[in-house]
């Protein structure tokens, strides 16, 4: 019997496919607004909560008089443009559903923790059809500090009933969400190869293993835990 309670996943790039929709949005939003940015430094953001993204980027500019109202105003920016790519449409990572319904006959619980706000983690779940999956669904707007910190995942085991990280694994494609996982102690760390990061990416970070996607998930879970 695994030791297993609980497999927090991040959303976009490891149970959504991920077409660079939130660099995307960002780059519109910081166009638009007169801020210099690289994509490159976008990407090192991902999984970060999106208001904490646009304050660094707005801090950078220098002073001035006004930045928490700057912030704001390209928030809203950033939110439009990302809604709308996400209201074309989305696509499940192949081989999810498979591994929702996998924890599920076992009695495990799941959760998702993303740096999505929450009006907009709600949505994606929403059409997805997943809003019963999760025993919690944690977005960066419930709490004081995103990723890397960990309080995202400590929120989903709170919310799930689950008192010990050592019966916990948390899965993300960002070295964001490793970072978080390894700050939160839990059993596992696990990177999926998904998104936006590579191999050498992910494996520069605190993890405990490495996978193609979500779909390895069960299969680890009998052999590793």
């Amino acid at each position: 019997m695994t030791l297993i309670k609980l497999v927090v996943f991040d959303i976009a790039g490891t149970i959504i496919e991920d077409h660079g929709e939130v660099v995307s949005a960002f780059s519109a939003a910081f166009e638009k607004s007169g801020i210099p940015f690289t994509e490159d430094d976008l990407k090192r953001w991902k999984g970060a909560s999106k208001r904490a993204t646009i304050r660094y980027f707005v801090e950078q500019l220098g002073p001035s008089p006004e930045p928490a109202e700057k912030v704001e105003t390209v928030y809203r920016c950033f939110r439009a443009e990302l809604e709308s790519l996400y209201a074309r449409g989305m696509n499940p990572i192949t081989g999810s559903a498979a591994t929702f319904a996998w924890c599920r006959e076992h009695g495990i619980r799941m959760a998702t923790t993303t740096g999505f706000y929450r009006e907009l983690s709600d949505m994606i779940l929403e059409k997805m059809g997943w809003r019963d999956l999760f025993a919690a669904n944690i977005s960066s707007s419930d709490v004081r500090q995103g990723r890397p910190a960990p309080f995202m995942i400590f929120r989903a085991m709170e919310a799930s009933g689950i008192e010990d990280v050592h019966q916990v694994i948390n899965v993300g494609d960002t070295p964001l969400d490793l970072q978080s996982g390894s700050n939160a102690g839990v059993r596992g760390v696990i990177g999926v190869l998904t998104g936006a990061h590579d191999q050498d990416s992910l494996r520069r970070e605190p993890y405990t293993h490495i996978l193609e996607s979500v779909a390895e998930i069960p299969a680890l879970i009998e052999r590793a835990f």
